[in-house]
């Protein structure tokens, strides 16, 4: 059966409410990739320090927002290519899809491509070469801060204050960011049985580390000592001396 003509008449108004009705969630396109790379490239903007990934070997890199060619323009603070002679080729910088921080040549070819591995740290490598760091300088210098803090004497003691061994957190690296620790004679027999042999700062935690790769975790507290989680009744604090 044919539409009457004043329902033919009112149909094309009807569809046109129906399609304003939409929720916009529904009908808006997703951000796109060049979206996000924007939005990565702004978080970048500012100090960052490069480095080899035991930090022995460290170059502070500024990038910038101002466009370069190819990409945006960055600065190489002095003394970067003596300890990183690679970054001699660096000139400018860029994302790539959506999550890769491109530190490039005067071509825009990769002098080497990072990932973001946690916040505010990228890592990436360069053939023959190793692992390479980028992270952010403020945090960077405050770890380099708060192991210089650690390094000395410390006395582990229970919860009721008893004193049941010495250790001694040193800067000297035995493996990548892992330094060695020394118990002193006289500990509880639980420390030695454990036997940690290596510590490190990770995330805001202090960690001791066994022979076995065993970690015991400790967490600053407010008497500025650091407490072993997960807590108990009666934790293991270290103090220092």
């Amino acid at each position: 059966m044919a539409a009457r003509p004043g329902l033919r008449r009112v149909l094309p108004a009807v569809l046109a409410a129906l399609v304003a009705a939409i929720p916009a969630a529904v009908v808006l396109p997703a951000p796109s990739r060049a979206e996000e790379g924007r939005s990565l490239a702004a978080e970048m903007v500012g100090q960052w320090e490069l480095s080899t990934a035991e930090r022995s070997k460290t170059c502070v890199i500024t990038l910038k927002s101002d466009a370069a060619t190819g990409g945006m323009k960055l600065e190489l603070e002095n003394g970067c290519a003596a300890a990183l002679p690679f970054t001699r080729d660096i000139v400018a910088w860029s994302i790539k899809g959506l999550d890769i921080v491109r530190l490039q040549d005067a071509k825009g070819q990769p002098v080497i491509d990072v990932t973001e591995v946690e916040s505010g740290i990228f890592e990436g490598q360069r053939p023959n070469e190793g692992v390479y760091l980028l992270q952010n300088l403020a945090a960077a210098r405050a770890l380099t801060k708060s192991m210089d803090q650690m390094i000395g004497d410390w006395s582990v003691v229970r919860g009721d204050d008893r004193a049941v061994c010495g250790l001694t957190l040193t800067n000297t690296e035995t493996v990548p960011d892992s330094y060695a620790v020394y118990l002193k004679p006289r500990c509880d027999a639980v420390l030695k049985t454990f036997g940690p042999v290596v510590w490190r700062l990770e995330r805001g935690e202090l960690q001791l580390i066994n022979a076995k790769g065993e970690i015991w975790r400790f967490e600053a507290d407010d008497n500025a000592q650091w407490r072993r989680v997960p807590d108990t009744a009666d934790p293991f604090i270290l103090v220092r001396q």
